[in-house]
């Protein structure tokens, strides 16, 4: 048995069974290795940005690592930004870097890299292969930091190992440590809610990762209904469930003046997987931090902690009563009248008809801001958001999370120019078959900029700025483009067009892109 074959061997007994791919000559004896092992699904994408965000997806959905596999220093670069926005979302993975064969690296070849030093901003755990050293174990310890983190755990396999013998024993490993939280924090979070509550002060849970799905966030709702907090959740979320019948944690808005005064009736914050809320970009005259000076900020447990176990912990201890309070359920915002295309438009419609149990993958940026709140009365559903700001995820998260959540429609709603980043996600959607409807918001412009420059004081944008903003000298053609992909499409610019576009598109299996005009 070669080094490849054991590290194929070792991802497959630690119930890793798909793998994401742009591979290169160094990880030919890898491949190799893949092809003798069936049981292995191996998923193409054109672009690495491609292959990691689609990982990501496939994490956020399955709730278990996918492996990511990249070519040498560059082909990790090319996939960085999405690495980003999968540590922030703590989606675990394990990305396997092939390299130069160990005594080749001398050479400086013209791929050669420090690819520890690519790696370690965009991952939890770093481990280069060295020959002599089980690539078993070492891939056993990348897994299990994988999952324990949970996040990134990034494997270098040089060639010289992956065509080597696996020369030490490939014993077994420790069991993962098993994630869980700080009783001391339970019982002082317990004591600063009820303290708030008989002094008449306004407390919130803030809430991110697993406190946003299921028991756990049913426990937090049981926990705001005793203590009168209110339940929040951060700006941008892995995964949220959604819709009627579910508690409700509206996000933390944007705009930084926005969310300030979202919050500013808040004297006490209890974070729960979360950080201190924090506006995504400084400005001049404004606060980094959202929550008021003077409110308290106390932690539950860390985005590492067990937070359903947490949350469960505290609903105990503040005598919460075991009846989830259902709430009222938001209203579905009204059909939108015929005429021309707008993102309210937009909102409405998909709303309305979103599947139950549909996946929501959203990067619409701009042109999606009124869809939260028009979903939040849709029916149940699972929502993606961009966790980690790094734009072009969108196209193949959605294909992850199709790969992860089999039986299930996704939806992703795409902003155009983001969408770019890693269209070539589409053709993987084709080549796999995946039940996704992508809809583009196509306004033809980097618009989120034009409010960023407002955001600095810019009162007037000139020539040579929107040169840099405006996507319409040429305009985008996204129904060619998906339609060389292999994904069939079509475009809209009015709201009874759309209407019809996307009730037939969620109707029948996917792939299919509408190119929404606004």
């Amino acid at each position: 048995m070669n080094g490849a074959e054991a590290l194929c061997g070792a991802l497959l007994d630690g119930g890793i069974d798909v793998c994401f791919a742009n591979p290169g000559t160094s990880e030919m004896h890898f491949v190799a290795a893949l092809d003798r092992r069936p049981e292995m699904r191996c998923i193409l994408g054109l672009a690495e940005g491609v292959v990691t965000a689609a990982a990501d997806g496939y994490a956020r959905m399955a709730g278990r690592p996918a492996a990511a596999l990249l070519h040498l220093g560059p082909g990790l670069a090319n996939g960085l930004a999405n690495l980003h926005n999968a540590r922030r979302a703590r989606s675990p993975m394990v990305v396997v870097v092939g390299d130069h064969a160990t005594w080749h690296v001398a050479a400086d070849a013209p791929l050669t890299t420090d690819i520890e030093g690519l790696a370690r901003p965009m991952s939890d755990h770093v481990t280069r292969l060295a020959p002599g050293e089980s690539v078993a174990a070492g891939a056993r310890r990348a897994l299990e930091a994988a999952r324990a983190t949970p996040g990134i755990a990034t494997l270098i396999l040089p060639a010289d190992v992956a065509w080597g013998p696996e020369t030490a024993a490939a014993v077994a490993g420790p069991a993962p440590a098993r994630r869980g939280f700080d009783a001391a924090a339970v019982a002082a979070v317990a004591v600063a809610l009820a303290d708030a509550r008989r002094a008449g002060r306004r407390a919130g849970l803030l809430l991110a990762g697993d406190a946003l799905r299921g028991a756990a966030l049913a426990d937090a709702a049981r926990i705001a209904a005793a203590t009168g907090a209110r339940l929040l959740s951060e700006m941008f979320n892995a995964r949220v469930e959604r819709g009627a019948g579910r508690p409700a944690a509206p996000k933390v808005p944007y705009p930084v003046d926005v969310a300030t005064g979202f919050l500013a009736d808040l004297d006490l914050v209890v974070l729960v997987g979360a950080r201190p809320p924090a506006g995504f970009f400084g400005y001049p005259g404004k606060p980094s931090f959202l929550a008021r000076p003077d409110c308290m900020i106390v932690r539950l447990a860390e985005g590492t902690d067990d937070l359903p176990a947490a949350l469960a912990a505290l609903a105990d201890a503040v005598d919460a009563s075991a009846t989830i309070p259902a709430g009222p359920d938001a209203p579905l915002p009204p059909d939108p009248a015929d005429g021309r295309l707008d993102a309210d438009a937009i909102a409405a419609v998909v709303a309305r008809a979103l599947p139950e149990g549909a996946v929501l993958v959203e990067e619409a940026l701009t042109a999606g801001a009124p869809l939260y709140a028009a979903t939040a009365g849709a029916a149940p559903h699972d929502l993606l958001q961009l966790t980690g700001g790094a734009i072009g995820i969108g196209i193949p998260l959605a294909a992850g999370a199709a790969v992860g959540a089999p039986g299930r429609k996704v939806v992703s709603m795409q902003a155009d120019g983001s969408g770019m980043y890693t269209v070539q996600g589409l053709w993987t959607q084709a080549r796999e078959g995946l039940d996704v409807v992508t809809v583009i918001l196509s306004n033809r412009a980097y618009a989120i900029l034009y409010g960023e420059m407002r955001g600095v004081g810019v009162a007037e944008i000139g020539r040579n700025a929107r040169r840099m903003f405006d996507l319409d000298g040429p305009p985008l053609d996204w129904v060619a483009l998906a339609r060389g992909m292999g994904v069939p499409g079509i475009r809209c610019d009015d709201v009874a067009g759309f209407r019809r576009a996307f009730a037939a598109a969620v109707a029948e299996p996917g792939p299919f892109l509408i190119e929404a005009v606004l």
